[in-house]
């Protein structure tokens, strides 16, 4: 393990990158409970929801980390 610390950027950019993760594995999931409901209840098909993740989403949910990683 290396003793070298992250820089503020690195910091930020680990961040974004979970916090796209993040989302963009919400929405996998929500698409594969929509896939189960609409096999099992072909007459009461639901429709998919957003598809993307927005530049904001990111931005608002690795803000929540930082906050989670800064507490003391």
């Amino acid at each position: 393990m290396s003793n070298t610390s992250k820089s503020g950027f690195e910091i930020r950019a680990d961040l974004l990158n979970q916090a796209q993760g993040l989302l963009e594995g919400n929405i996998y999931r929500n698409n594969e409970a929509i896939v189960e409901h609409n096999n099992n209840f072909p007459n009461d098909r639901k429709p998919y929801g957003d598809q993307f993740v927005s530049t904001e989403e990111v931005i608002a949910v690795a803000r929540q980390l930082n906050e989670f990683v800064n507490e003391k």
